[in-house]
């Protein structure tokens, strides 16, 4: 049956897609969980929509813009909050509701058909193309090139951002980095899971390793498991059960949260 699954051109591309951005997504969710980021994860993703609707409107292409009003808004959430203006979750919310509402109100001025817009928002791994395997292999490695040369140094500002400058560390650039790559992400998540579900691949890996991990070593493990499995299996049961990819991963996803839920609830 798996056989049969993977004859076809485009399931495989989909697989390998499904592996990179599991691989990609959970790395980056051990930060944003530890770092309690989970919410901007989503603001992001919601936000992204506004630079998707300039690329749709304009001929650009959808997603170096809304790549760029993602990273945009990541950075200026990070600057206003780091200022004292405005508390993180504040912030995310205004970004959140304006770039969606944004969004909606562009594509309702031009008027015309936008037949992207449907697999944005939800995801439609099985039409990925060479190019953006290429693409999502080039944002993988800057992304987890930029993990692996500061991992130390996130896992420190994660931890305990106070103790991490008394010590020199340069929080302020690991911080906007960390942001940056959350960013990217989300963005080459949509493709798999669209804007509406993206946010949940930065967020349920971790989660479910932190459930059932003492440490951090073994989070990171189990999170990259989740990551790899969950969009694995998640696409493998969309294609059996004829269910919307997107849908089926962050679904299968979630199935194994909360198995790590009834497993052993974390006590400590």
């Amino acid at each position: 049956m798996i056989a049969d699954m993977l004859s076809y051109g485009f399931m495989q591309r989909a697989l390998l897609a499904a592996v990179m951005i599991g691989t990609l997504c959970s790395v980056v969710a051990f930060f944003v969980v530890l770092k309690r980021l989970s919410f901007l994860g989503v603001g992001i993703a919601h936000t992204a929509m506004g630079g998707i609707a300039i690329g749709l409107v304009t001929g650009l292409n959808p997603f170096w813009c809304g790549s760029a009003f993602a990273v945009a808004a990541a950075l200026a959430t990070g600057d206003i909050s780091r200022r004292g203006r405005l508390h993180e979750d504040t912030v995310i919310g205004i970004f959140f509701a304006a770039g969606m509402a944004f969004g909606i109100a562009l594509l309702s001025s031009f008027k015309g058909y936008y037949p992207e817009i449907f697999s944005l928002l939800f995801g439609n791994i099985l039409s990925v193309s060479e190019a953006e395997l290429r693409l999502l292999a080039v944002v993988m490695a800057i992304v987890l090139l930029f993990i692996g040369l500061f991992f130390k140094e996130l896992l420190a500002i994660s931890f305990d951002e106070e103790a991490a400058l008394a010590g020199g560390l340069p929080v302020s650039p690991l911080y906007f980095g960390l942001l940056t790559a959350m960013a990217l992400t989300v963005m080459v998540s949509v493709k798999l899971v669209g804007i509406v579900l993206a946010s949940a691949l930065l967020v349920i890996p971790a989660a479910t390793g932190y459930r059932l991990s003492r440490n951090y070593r073994t989070m990171f493990l189990l999170s990259l498991l989740t990551g790899i499995g969950g969009s694995v299996g998640g696409l493998i049961l969309s294609y059996f059960l004829d269910l919307p990819s997107g849908a089926a991963i962050v679904l299968f996803m979630a199935l194994l949260f909360l198995i790590s839920l009834l497993y052993r609830p974390r006590t400590a």
